[in-house]
């Protein structure tokens, strides 16, 4: 072994990620991802040891406190290995193409992610947690190194052919999805025709896979499933929606949601989402905020809208940075104790609910025993009818008291310390925000939400975005943190999510800058993230990162739906959408091909790729369209936008000014059309053949029902009204 030339130091001292930081105290000699780690390990010949988290995963913590703090721990660590700290949201790329290999490894995942690699990035063993001492069925952490290093040491061979199979599994992974295209398939024709039954296989899938007695899919954990209830909302099969709408009802009801503050936990440890895993993520909650607002206005369910309305606050409260963009995630610890921040003994309880508490403890299923370890975990375990006819209260009565005792709950939990806050900018997860809250704005007529929307678009347009040359498409940051501003090159989910909600921000505002900027993103998917085979890589197609010490052993193409969309899916998507609306065939085509192959998985396993469901489906509805012209600030334009608020998800919306907007040269459909009689006109088109001009809302409904846009509403329903989030 070459000497060391330098003695061994924790390097995360001036890393931004609030992970790494957390890691920076550790007497392991951490490196950041990077090519002098890489270099390090190959001048000293050592195994990279890569562990993967983030910062508000609780069992990260644990393994932080048990091992990474630990002297012994660290020496064996240091001694052995070169030591790499990855934050997974930082750095997904880099996540995605380990996790792959623990998966093929182990056949499960999860954080902390544990991979040992050679020194050019071949992985050769993998694991998820490693107790301190031998537990849960899991050897102890120490006795793996030792073991490893001794593989390392006197057994080279069967390392590198575990690191070859190891590769070669990460690349199979990657083409296990893909459905094998027959010699004669002549192209998108072809994948049309064969995706129509995969969708009605998909349908009967989700039908089998629910839970009929707690909703949701599966059993414990259980994950609320984003995909698919957006997918479900939309069917016109009564079954199938009320499948999404008792799902939304199950987690509004669940622990999973916080019932004091709004804002939903990662997920559920147990099926009937009652005790969550305690980390709030935007993600999640930018992506439920949608579903429950579509929710709303397709059901007309007070319970929906409330529960809309508050999440929307706890992001505005709780995850809104200066400046208008969002913060990543708040930790499921505090003060060292999962859940510590949000749950309550029966005592604690009644001391802050007051004179209100015995009501409140029906209502929020108070018991002395507890959900977790002698604490409770609010959920609404009765109604307010349910909980006033108990304790012989006007219900009336009884909602105005479970208001006040809510505001004191507030009040008793703002004392205690707060989780921790991830206050990094990541531009994918702040798309899904600023589309949620767009989306909602308008679906619930909340032209605040629409602003903070914008805020956010505006934020990242200033702190993430570098303009093309006008030869070369601009670029886009994935990371941003107040310490460093920018970094990390954009991955092709910060193009695609950003560019899906700068769509739902055009569609609230019809403002042109949020259509050309999306535009902008989509050139720049085609360019450098383009597969020409088919499909969209997660990393860019960079020269200036090739041959690279720490460049990535393969380079990954997201299509399963995990945490979020799956980012090949989800650029799909944004391509369809920006083809119908700009009328480019070739775009559309290439959208098509991006998903097709992955008819049968969607077709099996639907709640895995519900975004590419949705993607494929919105490629079967004939393509329809909505040109509004005229000025935004026009009264009767404001008429016609109001028939437009609603749910059409398969229905391209355009506005500009006159005929001669240069934004009409963009959208083929929209060329020649002008105002009638100068008033403020629509066009509904299909396929780019439009009808007749209409200028008054009652016609444009009427024009929409005769294209078969206008769908049927659901059973509507106004139930259980809650008090407002104080």
């Amino acid at each position: 072994m070459s000497p060391v030339t330098d003695p061994p130091r924790n390097e995360l001292g001036g890393e931004t990620s609030p992970y790494l930081r957390q890691h920076a105290a550790n007497p392991v000699a951490w490196l950041p991802w990077g090519e002098a780690a890489f270099e390090r390990a190959e001048r000293e010949d050592k195994p990279i040891l890569l562990s993967v988290g983030y910062s508000a995963c609780h069992w990260c913590h644990v393994m932080a406190h048990e091992s990474f703090e630990d002297p012994a721990t660290a020496e064996q660590m240091n001694r052995d290995f070169v030591c790499v700290k990855v934050d997974r949201e930082e750095r997904p790329d880099v996540d995605a193409v380990y996790m792959a290999a623990v998966q093929a490894m182990t056949g499960h995942g999860g954080w902390p992610m544990t991979v040992v690699l050679t020194p050019d990035g071949r992985p050769f063993f993998g694991g998820t947690y490693f107790p301190k001492t031998a537990r849960y069925g899991q050897p102890a952490f120490r006795t793996v190194l030792t073991s490893l290093a001794d593989a390392w040491a006197n057994r080279r061979e069967e390392v590198e052919a575990a690191a070859e199979g190891a590769t070669r599994a990460i690349e199979a992974m990657q083409r296990a999805v893909e459905r094998r295209r027959s010699t004669d398939a002549d192209g998108p024709a072809d994948d049309r025709a064969a995706a129509a039954p995969a969708l009605e296989r998909a349908r009967w899938a989700l039908r089998a896979a629910f839970d009929a007695q707690h909703a949701g899919f599966g059993g414990a954990p259980k994950f609320p499933p984003h995909g698919a209830l957006r997918f479900l909302l939309r069917q016109r099969d009564e079954e199938l929606r009320a499948m999404a709408v008792r799902t939304l009802e199950a987690m509004a009801a669940g622990g999973i949601y916080d019932q004091l503050g709004g804002g939903f936990a990662r997920y559920s440890v147990d099926a009937i989402w009652r005790v969550p895993h305690f980390e709030k993520m935007l993600y999640d909650n930018a992506l439920l905020l949608g579903a429950y607002a579509e929710a709303a206005a397709r059901t007309d369910d007070a319970r929906a809208r409330r529960v809309a309305l508050e999440t929307a606050g706890f992001l505005l409260r709780e995850l809104r940075a200066p400046g208008g963009a969002f913060f990543s995630a708040l930790d499921a610890d505090s003060e060292g104790e999962e859940g510590r921040f949000y749950t309550w003994t029966a005592e604690a309880f009644d001391a802050a609910a007051g004179p209100d508490a015995a009501l409140a403890r029906t209502r929020f299923g108070v018991r002395a025993s507890g959900d977790l370890e002698g604490k409770n975990v609010l959920h609404l375990a009765a109604t307010v009818d349910e909980a006033a006819a108990r304790h012989g209260v006007d219900p009336d009565d009884a909602r105005r008291r479970l208001g006040r005792a809510r505001e004191r709950l507030l009040a008793a939990r703002a004392t205690r310390v707060r989780p921790g806050l991830d206050d990094k900018v990541l531009a994918s997860w702040n798309g899904l925000a600023l589309g949620g809250l767009a989306e909602a704005g308008r679906l619930l007529a909340r032209p605040d939400l629409t602003e903070a929307a914008r805020d956010a678009a505006a934020f990242l347009r200033r702190e993430l975005w570098r303009p093309g040359d006008g030869q070369r498409p601009g670029r886009l940051w994935h990371v941003w943190h107040a310490d460093v501003g920018a970094r990390v090159e954009g991955l092709l989910e910060d193009y695609a999510y950003l560019g899906l909600g700068l769509l739902a921000l055009y569609r609230s505002t019809f403002e042109p800058r949020w259509l050309r900027w999306a535009l902008e993103l989509g050139t720049a998917i085609e360019a450098r993230f383009a597969d020409p085979e088919g499909g969209y890589f997660s990393t860019a197609d960079d020269p200036e990162r090739a041959g690279a010490a720490d460049a990535l052993v393969v380079r990954p193409k997201d299509r399963y739906d995990a945490a979020t969309p799956g980012a090949s899916n989800a650029a799909a998507q944004l391509l369809l959408r920006l083809a119908r609306i700009t009328g480019r065939s070739s775009r559309e085509a290439s959208a098509v091909r991006a998903v097709a192959p992955m008819l049968e998985a969607v077709a099996e396993r639907p709640t895995g790729f519900a975004s590419a469901l949705q993607t494929l489906e919105e490629a079967l509805a004939p393509p329809l369209e909505v040109l509004l012209v005229g000025p935004a600030d026009d009264d009767a334009m404001r008429a016609l936008v109001g028939v437009l608020s609603r749910p059409l998800p398969f229905v391209a919306v355009a506005r500009i000014d006159d005929a001669d907007d240069p934004l009409a040269q963009e959208i083929a459909w929209a060329q020649g059309r002008g105002r009638v009689d100068g008033r403020p006109t629509a066009y509904v088109c299909s396929a780019g053949t439009c009808r007749l001009p209409v200028t008054d809302p009652e016609a444009l409904e009427r024009e929409l029902a005769a294209v078969g846009a206008a769908e049927p509403a659901p059973g509507r329903r106004r139930r259980d009204p809650e008090p407002p989030t104080p």
